[in-house]
């Protein structure tokens, strides 16, 4: 799912293509993406857009009479611009919106059968507040604020630094390598850090969510960023199972719930201790492995006896 970095550079990407030009025409192939009855869909046609803005992990797009189109990406959507005007767009398309500009054309696509993908079109500043989790920008707060928001319920780090309700558009991949760089335990219970560590996590966010927005900016130049993926090459943990730390050389474990998987390093981020992956720990019970030296063992198999 597209996370704060790769919002803020679609939305950058966006700004020098859309802004001030004047919306012509919207096409929606499937039934499933617009999620809102009023206003209706046509009213933003003959609309300038006025402003684009970040909710979390929601692209809006801003326009004139403040009407607001809001995309949310969700796991495989992604957006495309092409030069000319749209093509016709058929029912079942992979393309599932089309917004024609003088400029040219914003489509959004999404991979896979499932339709999770939405849009929604609200009016003014309560609408945009009506879609709005309600989690804290980490750029907007200090470390207090962000010890408050973290230890307002005991819940694991991983879970609260990706609950949008606490925390603005972090997510599994972004939350993965933050977790990582700050040396913490995916599975650490929050009320159990201590203030070095707040400080640390709270450090380590900034810089990887800044650092991770000048990558993208770098690697998509004046191009429209079109390579949005979750796994990139110069992660150091997140979809990096079984490959060394770069830290350390050891290999990254993972767990795995539903479809999202968390990914550490043993060694960096709990004192060389495997978390136990919920779907096989239930099959193994005890004979669980404990540590990289236990798993190492059960994959060597049965040693001969002496």
């Amino acid at each position: 799912m597209p996370e704060l970095p790769d919002i803020v550079v679609y939305i950058q990407a966006l700004e020098k293509r859309i802004l001030g030009q004047t919306l012509e025409r919207v096409q929606i192939s499937s039934p499933f993406l617009l999620r809102t009855v009023t206003p209706p869909l046509n009213s933003v046609e003959a609309k300038k857009v006025v402003g684009l803005r970040r909710l979390g992990k929601r692209v809006c797009v801003g326009l004139e009479g403040d009407l607001w189109i809001v995309l949310h990406l969700m796991i495989a959507g992604r957006l495309h611009w092409h030069e000319g005007k749209a093509k016709e767009l058929k029912p079942r398309s992979k393309t599932l919106a089309a917004l024609q500009f003088p400029s040219g054309t914003l489509s959004l696509t999404e991979a896979g059968s499932q339709r999770r993908a939405s849009l929604h079109l609200v009016q003014g500043e309560q609408g945009l507040r009506s879609l709005d989790p309600g989690g804290a920008e980490i750029f907007d707060i200090d470390v207090d604020q962000f010890r408050e928001i973290l230890q307002s319920a005991n819940h694991t780090l991983k879970r609260s630094l990706t609950d949008p309700r606490l925390l603005s558009g972090i997510g599994n991949a972004y939350s993965d390598e933050i977790l990582f760089q700050a040396r913490l335990s995916p599975i650490k219970l929050t009320q159990k850090l201590t203030p070095e560590e707040i400080e640390r996590l709270f450090t380590c966010a900034k810089s990887e969510l800044t650092r991770w927005t000048e990558t993208l900016q770098e690697n998509s130049g004046a191009k429209f960023p079109e390579k949005v993926t979750a796994f990139r090459p110069e992660m150091a943990v997140h979809g990096k199972y079984q490959q060394p730390c770069p830290r350390c050389g050891t290999k990254i474990q993972r767990i795995r719930y539903a479809a999202n998987e968390t990914n550490y390093c043993p060694t960096c981020q709990t004192g060389g201790k495997l978390l136990a992956d919920r779907s096989l720990s239930r099959l193994l019970r005890e004979d669980w492995p404990k540590t990289l030296e236990e798993l190492e063992g059960l994959k060597a198999g049965p040693q001969p006896r002496s």
